[in-house]
């Protein structure tokens, strides 16, 4: 089916459809060989061999399943020249982009692809898929202030949160373990909500989006969805990840050693 190009380029991934037609009228564009200066002309990507500066546009879509670490800026570029996410995966998949994103001393599960559509529907708050989150607090807070943050609580910059799921599923004297699950991502929206109470977050990892978990994936390490994951999470009211308590790290083959948090 035939689509207008800038179109084709954003699901691409590689440009955004405003960007896609400054490409296209750059004549940076080429359709079976052609270059194309009409931002109206449309093309069919099984069919036409469409490229953006000399590469390929690639018509098979790719999602990907990467385990976050620490350290990494989820983007395409950074002029203070930080680590990206995108260079911890193969080049051989062309260029993904990241669906949403975790901040850069969050870790945890992290989609990319090539797919604009599937990216719009992860990401739109109207599909209220649910993100789940591991989180380590400094002190203990009182359930007041975790009600406060379930019914959602005004930031410091005036921004009201959407109501959340807060479990505790931890305490010591010092520290407190709650699983939360959110619908809405804001900017470092989980470390300012429990800065708004006064416990500051030491460590945070997202565990689980909508239906999608994975506790064997090794942090810096990535996997390709199956076709039957990338259905469960198009869904419209994909089933959500629920876990009955704070996730333990696989045991390791060689040590057989008992299984430890990483959250410790």
């Amino acid at each position: 089916m035939q689509q207008r190009l800038h179109k084709l380029i954003a699901l691409a991934g590689l440009a955004s459809r405003r960007h896609a037609e400054e490409l296209i009228v750059a004549g940076l564009v080429t359709v079976n060989g052609k270059v194309v200066t009409e931002v109206g002309r449309k093309a069919d990507p099984k069919a036409d061999h469409i490229k953006v500066r000399g590469r390929l546009i690639n018509p098979e879509k790719i999602y990907l399943l990467l385990n976050k670490p620490k350290g990494y800026l989820t983007s395409m570029a950074d002029p203070e020249g930080r680590p990206l996410v995108t260079e911890l995966i193969p080049p051989s998949l062309g260029r993904l982009h990241p669906v949403g994103r975790l901040d850069f001393n969050t870790e945890g599960l992290l989609l990319l692809t090539n797919d604009g559509d599937f990216t719009n529907h992860i990401t739109a708050a109207r599909n209220r898929i649910e993100k789940v989150y591991e989180v380590k607090v400094k002190g203990v807070p009182s359930e007041s202030g975790i009600a406060r943050l379930s019914r959602g609580i005004k930031l410091e910059d005036g921004e009201i949160t959407a109501p959340a799921k807060i479990r505790k599923v931890e305490e010591t004297r010092t520290n407190a373990w709650f699983q939360v699950v959110l619908h809405q991502g804001r900017n470092q929206q989980i470390r300012r909500m429990f800065d708004a109470i006064g416990h500051s977050v030491l460590k945070l990892q997202r565990v689980a989006i909508g239906s999608l978990s994975d506790n064997k994936l090794r942090p810096g390490s990535c996997r390709l969805l199956t076709e039957v994951e990338v259905r469960r999470l198009m869904r419209p009211n994909s089933k959500p990840f629920r876990s009955g308590e704070r996730r333990r790290e696989p045991s390791e083959p060689k040590a057989k050693v008992a299984a430890r948090s990483r959250f410790r």
